[in-house]
C-alpha cells in the first residue's frame, strides 16, 4: 500500500517513517513538499533509519499529481507559511498581551486561516487524484482543519498525539498497560478532558485522582495540581493550561521562535551522510521534546519533563493504527477528531469533535459519548463557535467572520483588540490577503 506524506520535508516525518519500519502494511512512502532542501534532508535521515532494507521504499516529489496518484492513505501535515508564519502568529498575539500559542487562542485562529485554504485546496487535488484515499489529517489546528475538509472530501479525519499521551501516562502512572486500557476523553482538539480509564470493566481513573503522591507522577497532575483536578474530577488536556491558569501562564514564552531557529539549523548544517544525518536530527528531536510545554511548567513552579514524557504521544502510532485498521480490517478504539454525529447534544451534528471512535476495514464509526461534564459545557460550546466563524472565514473571505471569531475567543478579552489584530496579522500574514 501507497502513503503519500504532505509536508514530506517536515522534522517530524522520520517518526512516521520509524513507525512504518517496524510494521509490513506500507511498502512506499512517497514524500510531497514544496522545499526540495528539506526533502533532501529528510530523505538522508529516512535512508540511515531504513538501513539497506529494500521492503520499504521512499520517494520524494515537489509535484502533487504525481506523489498522490495511487495512494491509498494520505498523511497532511502542512505548515502553510511555515514556521516564520508561526512565529508571526504567536509575536502579534503576545504584543497583545495575550497567549502566544500557535493553536490556543488568537494565534490558533490565524495559523487556522493560512491552513484550511492550503488544507482544501490539497483535499480537492485528493479527491481528484486519488479518490479512493483516506485522508489522514495533522495539520493544525487539527480539529477546525478536520471539520473545514469534511465538506470536500470524504474519507477525512483528524488525528492528534496530546490526547494519547495524556492517556498513556495516566495507565502507567497506575500500573497500566495503556493498550489494555479504554480512556473516557471527550472535547475539542486542544480543548478536552480525560474523564475516566477503564480496565478490566473498572474505572480506575479515581484511583489517580485521589492520590497526590501518584498524582504527581504524571505531567498533567503536576501541571494542573491536585486541587482543581479534584476540583473537576477528570485530568485536562494540557493545553487546558492556557484557559485554567491565564493569568499565570503569560504569553507563552516565544515557542515558535526557538523552534524556527532550531529547525533553521538543523535543516541548514545537517550533514550528507545519512548516518550523521539521522544522529543529528535524534539530538534536536529531543532537545525539541525536553523543551515542549516549558512555558506552562514554569508557570506550574518549574518542573523538568520525566524521561516518561519524552517518548512520542505519539500520533504516528495513531496514524499507523488507522491504516491497520482499515487496510487490514483491524479493528481499533482510538481517540480522533471526527463528526458530532449527534454524540454531544450541545453542538451541531457536523461539528467536529475530539473523542474515541472505533475504526475497521469498513471505515470510522464515532462511539457514543456520556453528556458533557457541566464545567465543560460553556467552554465547549463557546470555543466551537469560534471554530465555526473561523472555517467560514477561511472559506468565504469574510473579515467579519474573522473579527466575530477573535472577538468571542475567551482567551481574547477585547473587540478592539480582536479589531488590532486582524488588521496586523493581514499587514504581516501575505496569505491572509483573501479576508475583506
Amino acid at each position: 500500500m501507497k502513503l503519500t506524506i504532505v509536508g514530506g520535508g517536515g522534522f517530524r516525518v522520520p517518526l512516521v517513517h520509524a513507525a512504518l519500519l517496524a510494521d509490513d502494511l506500507i511498502d512506499h512512502v512517497a514524500l510531497l513538499d514544496v522545499d526540495p532542501g528539506r526533502l533532501g534532508v529528510i530523505d538522508r535521515v529516512l535512508t540511515a533509519q531504513a538501513g539497506g532494507s529494500s521492503r520499504l521504499r521512499h520517494t520524494v516529489h515537489t509535484d502533487p499529481a504525481q506523489a498522490l496518484d495511487g495512494a491509498d492513505f494520505v498523511f497532511s501535515a502542512l505548515r502553510a507559511g511555515g514556521t516564520a508564519a508561526r512565529v508571526l502568529d504567536e509575536r502579534i498575539a503576545a504584543g497583545h498581551g495575550l497567549i502566544g500559542q500557535e493553536t490556543v487562542g488568537a494565534g490558533g485562529i490565524a495559523y487556522a486561516l493560512r491552513s484550511i485554504p492550503a488544507s482544501l485546496s490539497l483535499a480537492r487535488v485528493v479527491a481528484k487524484v486519488a479518490p479512493q484515499a483516506w485522508l489522514i489529517n495533522f495539520t493544525n489546528p487539527a480539529g477546525m482543519v478536520t471539520e473545514a475538509l469534511t465538506a470536500v472530501h470524504p474519507r477525512v479525519v483528524g488525528i492528534c498525539d496530546s490526547p494519547v499521551a495524556l492517556a498513556r501516562r495516566a495507565a502507567s502512572a497506575l500500573g497500566l498497560d495503556p493498550a489494555s486500557t479504554r480512556p473516557d476523553y471527550v472535547g475539542l482538539n486542544h480543548l478536552g478532558w480525560l474523564r475516566g480509564l477503564v480496565a478490566d470493566g473498572a474505572d480506575r481513573l479515581p484511583e489517580l485522582l485521589g492520590d497526590p503522591a501518584l498524582l504527581a507522577t504524571v505531567e498533567e497532575g503536576r501541571l494542573f495540581g491536585p486541587q482543581l483536578v479534584g476540583d473537576l474530577g477528570a485530568l485536562p488536556n494540557e493545553y487546558l493550561h492556557w484557559f485554567y491558569f491565564r493569568r499565570e501562564g503569560g504569553t507563552g514564552g516565544g515557542r515558535g521562535a526557538f523552534l524556527a531557529a532550531q529547525q533553521d539549523r538543523f535543516y541548514r548544517d545537517c550533514p550528507t551522510a545519512p548516518d550523521a544525518a539521522l544522529a543529528a536530527w535524534d539530538a534536536v528531536r529531543r532537545e525539541r521534546e525536553e523543551t515542549y510545554g516549558a512555558a506552562n511548567r514554569e508557570a506550574a513552579g518549574g518542573f523538568e519533563r520525566a524521561d516518561a514524557d519524552l517518548v512520542s504521544g505519539g500520533y504516528e502510532g495513531v496514524a499507523l493504527a488507522i491504516m491497520r485498521a482499515i487496510g487490514r480490517d483491524e479493528p481499533a478504539s482510538l481517540i480522533l477528531n471526527l463528526l458530532n454525529a449527534g454524540r454531544l447534544s450541545e453542538l451541531p451534528n457536523d461539528a467536529v469533535i475530539e473523542a474515541p471512535c472505533r475504526v475497521d476495514g469498513r471505515g470510522l464509526h464515532p462511539l457514543p459519548l456520556a453528556p458533557l461534564p457541566r464545567y465543560a459545557r460553556g467552554l465547549v460550546t463557546t470555543v466551537k463557535q469560534v471554530e465555526r466563524w473561523t472555517i467560514e472565514a477561511a472559506i468565504t473571505g469574510s473579515a467579519r467572520a474573522a473579527r466575530l471569531a477573535l472577538t468571542h475567543h475567551p482567551l481574547v478579552d477585547s473587540a478592539t483588540i480582536a479589531a488590532d489584530l486582524l488588521t496586523e496579522y493581514r499587514a504581516a500574514l501575505p496569505q491572509l490577503g483573501y479576508l475583506r
